[in-house]
């Protein structure tokens, strides 16, 4: 029985109590009761059996119990086809579900010979006792034969007879220690043999990972480093969830290697065509892209799938696990500082592809789209096409950056109008500048034939600003938007319509691709489309055209973040790999600073080139300070870009201007324009020289 404790309550006031005191009994908590023997019992055997040594144990004996076990079926497996026709059996169903008459017949054709060859081989056996106990016979008479000539040679040499039987007895006496030594070895022999074979199969199951996938080590189970072969792409096909295809492979067994292409190096992977068989079509696995990608123990994102020209085919790219996570190397542009562009015959270095191999675009005469999800590197990819392009001097640029963080800053001095700026003002402007552009379009389509134009480039960043305006002009028409009144939307589709005869393009980069902020005539106008990283499929039709997506091209399955600087491209100013709609190339990134220093060298090799960060809009202009202004730093500027250059500053003043009209006001000024190397110009010193003196003729009239 339990004690219990007696507690004493007295009061705690210091004046005298008569209260009696209080005894309180309280009895003790009653003890604990002990956990049964069966529950801890229960839990020691839980823990020891989740125990990671517990566990790390039963994989290892499932693993290697599995090698010994496969391995005995696979070496039965190569038994059984090197004794039966079962090979060439396999060999002619594939080629039968790959549609492949003429290989069916070369295998049937082979199983013949084969059987032909197997029966002959029996057809000997009966008679080959006979034959071998003949042999036998005349080979042990000949051989006794010899070693008594050889005794009676010996005898004749030594003087003694029985030297005669010495050969003999010596061949006897070897026999019997061969004999001897089978029987010593031979006990020994029966007990290790079966444990040498056991280690045999180990070995073959080991070499071909024969075990369940949850059994084999760690770096085997996750694909680390495994090498793509044809089993592995096999099985992968196999267990792809496409009810057909598994069906076919599994009546090819083995052979369904057969619907495999050579498997080449691709760069920092492998490639290799499959041959679907008939009742699988080529979408049935794009659409599984992920699923084959975890087969393969890749990453969706290492995986490729194109369609190539051969019908019922699918070409697969499969990287190296973790290479597309590493960067490439930078750019020539910046590596090579004697490095110059061509307009015409060149192509800019944009990147590599993903072999490996340089990427590089041609920009003559194609208007150009780059579209993706904000910060993935869509105007650095914009502007390495630009900062090559500016290494080619009788190239022109009109600029309008929509964002206006300084992005496009060091074109500054070298592109004739730089516009930067978010807000509607900044759009207005832009849209006048490519309404210039229109204007000078026109007037080079006039020109007489055979006249040849220098490129103009007018590029737009974050276009979708632009579309998406909703500012009015004077006469109530909006700048943005897609309709027939919109002035941005119009300018951009006569531009796509008609300015690549005269060398007139349209660039444009923008964000996120929809019919509301990239009109569908727009997109389609542009000869060059790539893309980023998108977010579906959807978007990816508008940026890339529904005929690449269909053959593989899939921008919404790149890693927003991740693959930052990847594009897919679709245009035929790159070299895309035969049958295929689109390429994808991780480009090379070039920052501001390596920005700048190529700028400088572009600005070297032009006389100088006065920017205009906004455009005059006013109605009061004087003709020669604005001549003089866009001939800017040069010595002499031929009279066509001086045309050029004033139509861009004010479309409404100098749009309509010609040859005459310029000449006009420099006769009048005392500033004429004269011809230099063939071609007429305009001399700085003799424009401002006209300045000077009216400035002087100005100050004695007002004086007089």
């Amino acid at each position: 029985m339990s004690e219990n404790v007696v507690h004493l309550h007295k009061p705690t006031d210091q004046t005298p109590d008569t209260t009696p005191t209080v005894l309180t009994v309280v009895p003790d908590a009653p003890p604990a009761r002990p956990v049964p023997l069966w529950l801890r019992s229960g839990r020691a055997v839980k823990t020891a059996a989740t125990h990671e040594t517990t566990r790390a144990t039963v994989r290892a004996v499932a693993r290697h119990g599995s090698y010994t076990f496969n391995g005995g079926r696979i070496v039965a497996r190569r038994a059984w086809d090197g004794r039966t026709g079962s090979r060439y059996e396999r060999m002619i169903r594939a080629a039968e579900a790959a549609g492949n008459l003429e290989a069916a017949e070369e295998w049937e054709e082979r199983l013949q010979r084969f059987r032909a060859a197997r029966h002959h081989r029996r057809m000997d056996l009966l008679h080959s006792p006979v034959e071998a106990a003949k042999g036998v016979a005349v080979g042990a008479g000949m051989s006794v034969g010899v070693l008594v000539a050889l005794g009676i040679v010996m005898a004749l040499n030594t003087g003694h007879a029985a030297d005669v039987i010495t050969p003999l007895t010596a061949t006897i006496d070897f026999i019997a220690l061969l004999i001897r030594i089978v029987q010593i070895v031979w006990g020994p022999a029966l007990t290790i043999g079966p444990f040498l074979a056991l280690l045999a199969l180990w070995s073959v199951g080991r070499k071909q990972h024969a075990a369940p996938n949850w059994a084999l080590p760690a770096n085997i189970r996750n694909g680390e480093g495994e090498p793509i072969t044809p089993s592995i792409v096999v099985k992968a096909l196999r267990d792809l969830g496409v009810p057909a295809l598994a069906r076919a492979i599994k009546e090819m067994g083995d052979a369904g290697a057969s619907m495999l292409g050579p498997i080449t190096i691709a760069g920092c992977g492998v490639e290799v065509d499959v041959t679907l068989p008939s009742g699988v079509s080529t979408n049935e696995v794009q659409n599984k892209r992920r699923k084959l990608a975890e087969n393969l123990t890749r990453h969706e994102h290492e995986v490729f799938i194109t369609i190539p020209q051969a019908a019922r085919t699918v070409r697969l790219w499969i990287a190296d696990s973790g290479a597309l996570d590493e960067p490439i190397g930078p750019s020539p542009l910046v590596t090579d500082d004697t490095l110059t562009a061509d307009y015409t015959k060149g192509r800019a270095p944009w990147g590599q592809d993903l072999r490996g191999d340089a990427a590089a675009l041609s920009l003559y005469q194609r208007h150009l789209l780059i579209t993706g999800l904000s910060n993935q590197g869509k105007t650095v990819a914009l502007r390495s096409l630009a900062l090559w392009l500016s290494l080619d001097k009788s190239v022109q640029f009109l600029m309008g950056d929509l964002k206006g963080v300084g992005d496009w800053a060091m074109f500054d001095g070298l592109a004739s109008t730089l516009i930067q700026g978010p807000t509607d003002e900044h759009v207005i402007q832009v849209t006048e500048m490519v309404e210039g552009a229109v204007d000078e379009m026109n007037r080079r389509i006039q020109a007489p034939p055979g006249t040849t134009f220098p490129p103009l480039i007018v590029l737009v960043d974050e276009a979708q600003v632009a579309f998406m305006c909703p500012a009015k002009d004077e006469e109530k028409r909006p700048y943005g938007g897609s309709k027939a009144n919109s002035r941005y939307f119009m300018a951009v589709r006569k531009i796509h319509n008609q300015g690549r005869a005269v060398n007139v393009l349209m660039w444009q980069g923008t964000q996120d691709p929809t019919n509301e902020n990239l009109p569908k005539l727009v997109r389609e106008g542009a000869h060059t489309r790539a893309s980023l990283a998108l977010g579906t499929e959807s978007q990816a039709r508008m940026a890339l055209g529904d005929k690449a997506v269909d053959g593989g091209a899939a921008p919404n399955l790149l890693r927003p973040g991740l693959d930052r600087g990847t594009l897919v491209v679709a245009s035929d100013g790159i070299t895309i790999p035969a049958g295929q709609s689109s390429i994808t190339v991780r480009t090379h990134y070039i920052d501001d600073d390596a920005a700048e220093a190529i700028t400088e060298r572009a600005k070297a090799l032009r006389d100088g080139v006065t920017t205009l960060h906004a455009i005059d809009r006013g109605e009061d202009h004087d003709p020669l300070i604005d001549i003089f202004d866009v001939i800017g730093t040069a010595s002499r500027v031929r009279t066509k870009d001086v045309l050029a250059r004033l139509a861009t500053l004010n479309a409404d003043a100098y749009g309509g201007w010609s040859f005459i009209d310029l000449k006009r006001v420099l006769d009048d000024a005392g500033a004429e324009p004269y011809k230099s190397d063939g071609v007429m110009v305009v001399a700085r010193d003799r424009v401002a020289r006209a300045l000077a003196n009216r400035d002087n003729e100005g100050s004695a009239s007002v004086d007089g």
